[in-house]
């Protein structure tokens, strides 16, 4: 009986002991990831390394000039929940009922989305639209949404816009990595009817599937129990679980048209995310995987062609 009891003690001490460990960690991956701040684990991450030739454009592309350039009105949103978020419109050359709304990356910000907004504005004569998603840029906000949050400040940017510009406009959106994740998780909502085609570049088909893979990757963890226990704390925190936040439960229920792009030597964000996001996306679908080029390279590695194949889907869906 006083064997039985001492396994007791120690099974119980052992779970006590797991249990604190797994809080610990939540926590911990929590404020790595989704609190605003400063990612250093990504600054030396091998599967963000870029090839000299998107390094080169990334960082000195004659884009970041004309962006510096450009008399950007600012705009101004309060989401849904309170948040100030920023906004910066650019009308186009001519009078255009075109518009394409950008949506940036991890990390990134609004006007990075110029290494696009360039063609859209200077080739095809749309009005174009960049917005700091929340917790980016300018933007207020303590925590990234990977898109599920940011998929509804999206359709209020978009009825924004369309109140500013007439209800004749035509809206693309075109997002890069969880901005593509934002617009996708934006396809399964009642959108305006505006809206007209989808370009998502580098998506992930939902959160918890990306940081299981990263946590693999990264920290050689397996996804359970630790990335459920952090989705707790983001459910509490951020008000909104790693699961919910699918691009491809709301692909399911898309109408607007989507053109899927994702590098075949992805490997921060798998290309089989993109190929799974295709079979499953109930709207009319294109998927082009562009050969040697890494997360978010895919203009750059191959310009000439993604803008060829950008103009021929545009011009299916857009008058």
């Amino acid at each position: 009986m006083k064997r039985k009891k001492r396994w007791l003690k120690v099974l119980i001490g052992v779970l006590a002991l797991f249990l604190m460990i797994d809080i610990i960690a939540s926590f911990f991956f929590y404020n790595l990831a989704i609190k605003r701040g400063e990612k250093e684990f990504l600054q030396d991450n091998a599967d963000l390394e870029v090839s000299a030739q998107a390094m080169d454009e990334f960082t000195q592309g004659d884009w970041r000039n004309w962006v510096r350039n450009q008399p950007f009105e600012e705009m101004e949103l309060t989401s849904y929940d309170g948040l100030k978020l920023a906004g910066y419109f650019l009308p186009a050359k001519r009078p255009s009922n075109k518009l394409v709304i950008f949506s940036h990356g991890y990390l990134g910000n609004a006007k990075q989305m110029g290494l696009y907004g360039q063609y859209y504005y200077e080739q095809l004569g749309y009005n174009i639209f960049m917005a700091d998603a929340r917790g980016h840029g300018n933007s207020e906000g303590d925590y990234y949404g990977f898109g599920w949050h940011d998929r509804l400040d999206l359709i209020d940017w978009t009825q924004q816009l369309i109140g500013k510009l007439g209800d004749d406009t035509e809206v693309v959106y075109h997002g890069l990595s969880m901005g593509a994740a934002t617009v996708l998780m934006a396809s399964g909502e009642k959108l305006p009817n505006q809206v007209k085609a989808i370009i998502a570049d580098s998506p992930y088909s939902d959160v918890y599937g990306l940081f299981a893979y990263q946590m693999k990757r990264m920290f050689h963890l397996p996804a359970f129990p630790f990335l459920d226990s952090t989705s707790v704390v983001t459910k509490f925190k951020a008000d909104y679980s790693l699961k919910e936040a699918s691009s491809l439960h709301q692909v399911e229920k898309a109408k607007v048209p989507i053109f899927y792009i994702h590098g075949n030597a992805d490997t921060f964000v798998p290309t089989e995310m993109t190929k799974e996001l295709y079979s499953h996306t109930k709207s009319p679908a294109e998927m082009w995987l562009v050969d040697n080029a890494n997360h978010g390279e895919s203009f750059v590695i191959a310009k000439e062609e993604y803008i060829k194949r950008l103009n021929k889907f545009l011009k299916q869906y857009v008058q």
